[in-house]
């Protein structure tokens, strides 16, 4: 055979892989509103600089027949490429072939792959478009996804990994993307879950639907499973790229900075009355944000679920950082369990990667009520105390109104190893409300304001009136950021407007920070 024909063989097994599972079934995928797998690597990709690895890598299956279906590649595209000129590796499964299911050949595609991108430093993105485990090879395609497994949680901490769940992802396939950094899933066209509703109507007798069961919308805003809802491919492939553009390569690099055209100095005169009078009143933390942030943008993580503390990317000066706030426009801005293994699990994410915190705090405390303390408030608050306080990364404080009680400690503040702690002057700072703290403190008082009294009507206004009385003045006495200013707990209390320019002079102070843990193997953190 001369070198034309071996170079004609080597087209036609390279045509082969690329056609994959072959038209019908790529029109197939289209007309539900899906790309293709090369398609969907060539729209995340910068234009040409896909390589792709193991092109021609079949099964080795011989059983049901599956020895005269091979086709090169086995339903997994690999390989690396750039994105905004920085190494990147992906894996797609091509639902054209074999449904895009797991097999022992192409598990070790992936293993390889990644095992690669732990060497060199580059974030691994997955898309997951599968039937499952290949059932016609039994255990051996268990045994793949249990070496995946392994390589996610061995590269936890050391390359963000990403996964974009476009398609179907079902049974033990859904832990791989449950170990990586964050979830991507297509409304309408994506799912995940353990059991199917089949299993589930047979087991349970309970009737649920794919989408309903675990559907982009069940999993970003019910179980919190998902990070990001996109409504199709391009969306969903062009929010993974935004989302890489704000992180580092690897746990050892800084994060990508970029040139920002928006004044450092830059003065926001509307924050100085963006928080209400009435210390009950809400206001949207998002609009704090968008004024402090470069360009007022804020890239939100998780934006469906447990509203009631916000975390997400942005820049202050070009810098890439990771942003945690109260949001006081839902249930007060309180901390319940779902917003504290939110806040908690990004955090973590950020002190792994490099990324200063910024943590805007407007919090009157715990969410009250027995369905939070049977479901473990104690524990899972104790999360994000955890991970504030383990992080090394530079920790900035903001606080713009309430920051009462245990929920004050928890949003990294000063006692916890947080660099910088700053205050407005509409800051309250104490152990719980006016209100509350009178009821309390001067339970006495109130009750002899009332004795002679046999009206019911005049005791209860003797009573108000003093409790009015006293309100004010613990208002004025404790609910100040004056107490913790006094005591250094707080740094500085910054005129609101000014808020930008604090922050970006801090981050600048703290660009050599250096800390680190009790040397350990790992903590053990309240799971």
């Amino acid at each position: 055979m001369d070198l034309e024909q071996k170079l004609a063989e080597l087209k036609r097994r390279d045509s082969t892989a690329e056609a994959g599972g072959g038209s019908e079934r790529r029109e197939r995928q289209h007309r539900e509103g899906k790309m293709s797998a090369r398609e969907r690597i060539e729209f995340l990709l910068d234009e040409g600089t896909f390589e792709e690895t193991d092109r021609l890598v079949t099964h080795r299956c011989t059983d049901f027949g599956m020895a005269e279906q091979k086709i090169p590649g086995d339903g997994f595209v690999t390989g690396y490429g750039r994105m905004e000129g920085r190494l990147v590796f992906v894996f797609a499964q091509d639902f054209t072939v074999f449904g895009g299911s797991l097999s022992e050949a192409n598990a070790a595609k992936i293993c390889k792959l990644m095992d690669m991108a732990m060497r060199v430093g580059a974030p691994v993105i997955g898309l997951n478009d599968s039937g499952g485990a290949r059932i016609q090879e039994g255990v051996m395609s268990l045994a793949g996804y249990a070496d995946i497994f392994l390589r996610n949680t061995l590269a936890s901490g050391v390359i963000p990994q990403i996964s974009a769940v476009m398609g179907p992802c079902a049974g033990g396939a859904v832990y791989s993307p449950a170990i990586t950094d964050f979830i991507f899933m297509v409304d309408k066209s994506s799912y995940m879950f353990v059991t199917g509703p089949d299993v589930i109507k047979t087991v349970t007798h309970e009737e649920v639907t794919k989408e309903q069961l675990g559907g982009a919308a069940t999993h970003n805003e019910a179980s919190g499973v998902a990070h990001f809802e996109a409504h199709n491919d391009a969306e969903c492939l062009s929010m993974v790229r935004e989302l890489l553009s704000f992180l580092p390569s690897n746990n050892v690099d800084d994060p990508p900075r970029r040139t920002s055209t928006d004044a450092a100095d830059r003065a926001e005169e509307k924050l100085d009355s963006i928080v209400p009078a009435e210390s009950n009143q809400p206001y949207d933390m998002k609009d704090v944000l968008r004024a402090v942030m470069d360009d007022g943008y804020f890239f939100e993580v998780h934006e469906h679920y447990a509203k009631n503390i916000l975390v997400g990317f942005a820049r202050l000066n070009g810098r890439s950082v990771g942003v945690v706030a109260n949001q006081p426009a839902v249930l007060a801005g309180t901390l319940d369990i779902n917003a504290s293994v939110k806040g908690a699990r990004f955090v973590r994410f950020c002190d792994a990667f490099n990324i200063p915190l910024i943590t805007f705090e407007d919090v009157p405390g715990f969410l009250p009520g027995t369905q939070q303390e049977y479901g473990g408030i104690i524990k899972h608050g104790a999360k994000l105390l955890y991970a504030f306080a383990e992080a090394t990364v530079p920790k900035i404080t903001v606080i713009t109104r309430k920051a009462y009680g245990g929920a004050y400690c928890v949003m990294s503040s000063k006692h916890i190893r947080t660099d910088v702690n700053y205050a407005w002057p509409t800051a309250e700072i104490a152990v719980m409300g006016p209100e509350g703290a009178v009821n309390i403190v001067y339970k006495r008082e109130l009750e002899k304001a009332a004795n002679g009294l046999t009206d019911p009507k005049k005791r209860e206004a003797a009573m108000a009136a003093m409790r009015k009385e006293k309100t004010e003045e613990f208002r004025d006495r404790f609910a100040n950021p004056y107490v913790a200013a006094e005591r250094g707990y707080v740094d500085a209390v910054i005129r609101p407007r000014e808020t930008r320019k604090k922050l970006i002079q801090a981050l600048e102070m703290l660009d050599g920070k250096r800390d680190k843990n009790p040397p350990k193997k790992h903590g053990n953190i309240p799971l």
